[in-house]
């Protein structure tokens, strides 16, 4: 999916303003490494830069988008960059022994040389091997791009031959706008994007009808705590324990339990913060005011102390039932 210039630096604003610091300095090195978790943004940036290497008509360090180098890379046709994923598990040894090749011999058109491995900390170790010899005395005006969510399992050679770029986490705002551009509800594009850092993952919850179902039964249980502890209990006995059968089933629910808690304590500190639950916005609002800041910290360490119990394999009854008395605890009712 193409990017424009906005969608870039609000995706990688540090990454972005780095690669065109480099860039107007004419300070560039002959090997990258773009560090960073999947769904981070590394393949846009990448385009990017390779634009920005090979366009005609740079302003203000940023590619035109118009000439013909800027089409060829948007297209796939430009004759000097060459891209290599995995051959099934590994980069195999034939295809870097290829790529060097290729970019050895005499290219179709004058001009820089890119070459981008996608993956690379899939290189086996032929094919590491055989890539850090061409890292080392590259062959004429040649770059790469080396691509990872892994970069702990590349070679430290490979790795000390290249400029490490690292990428930061997609900011919570980029993925819920994402999300909802994919059909997905606001509030549970806020909701998925706490638990879930990473795009396909907030997808994939955002779509779950299990996961669907434990933010109900959380949302439920919240409710039922402000009115009273039986509430509260018959709750926790007639769907929170039916529901949750598994460890992490149960730790999932208890985080999303003290994401909700977290709202009101962020609430209560600034009526127009963002929160988990959107949708609970205005009870939530209306129980930060009428709740101290020690009964919501109370509150909230008694869900990571239930969270501690859990994996040390308590009764999982016993420990939503204390959980509840303690959590009722902290309300004051007026």
């Amino acid at each position: 999916m193409a990017h424009n210039m906005n969608e870039l630096e609000m995706l990688q604003p540090v990454v972005i303003k780095q690669i065109q610091t480099v860039y107007e300095k004419n300070r560039m090195v002959h090997a990258y490494i773009f560090d960073g978790e999947k769904g981070s943004g590394k393949r846009a940036v990448m385009q990017f830069f390779v634009k920005l290497l090979l366009c005609e008509n740079v302003s203000n360090n940023v590619p035109c988008e118009t000439c013909r180098n800027c089409l060829r890379v948007d297209s796939g046709n430009h004759p000097n960059i060459r891209q290599i994923e995995p051959d099934g598990q590994f980069i195999k040894v034939d295809q870097v022994r290829e790529l060097i090749s290729e970019m050895t011999m005499t290219a179709a058109e004058a001009g820089r040389k890119i070459y981008v491995l996608h993956h690379a900390d899939k290189l086996n170790t032929a094919s590491a091997n055989t890539l850090l010899k061409f890292l080392e005395e590259p062959d004429g005006d040649v770059i790469a791009i080396l691509l990872t969510e892994q970069i702990q399992s590349m070679l430290p050679t490979i790795r000390s031959r290249c400029q490490h770029i690292k990428f930061s986490q997609l900011p919570r705002q980029v993925i819920v706008q994402r999300l909802v551009e994919q059909g997905v509800t606001q509030s549970m594009a806020a909701t998925v994007s706490v638990v879930a850092n990473e795009l396909d993952t907030a997808l994939f919850l955002a779509k779950d009808e299990l996961f669907a179902h434990a933010r109900k039964t959380v949302l439920k249980l919240i409710e039922a705590v402000r009115k009273n502890v039986h509430e509260a209990m018959l709750i926790v006995h007639e769907e929170w324990l039916p529901s949750f059968k598994e460890r992490n089933e149960m730790e999932q629910a208890l985080d999303l339990l003290l994401f909700a808690y977290r709202d009101i304590v962020a609430l209560k500190a600034n009526m127009e913060s963002a929160c988990t639950y959107p949708d609970m916005l205005q009870a939530f609002k209306d129980r930060a005011l009428h709740t101290t800041y020690e009964q919501l910290s109370n509150q909230m360490q008694a869900i990571l102390q239930a969270r501690q119990q859990l994996q040390r394999n308590m009764n999982r009854t016993l420990l939503m039932e204390q959980l509840m008395l303690n959590l009722q605890e902290g309300y004051t009712f007026v």
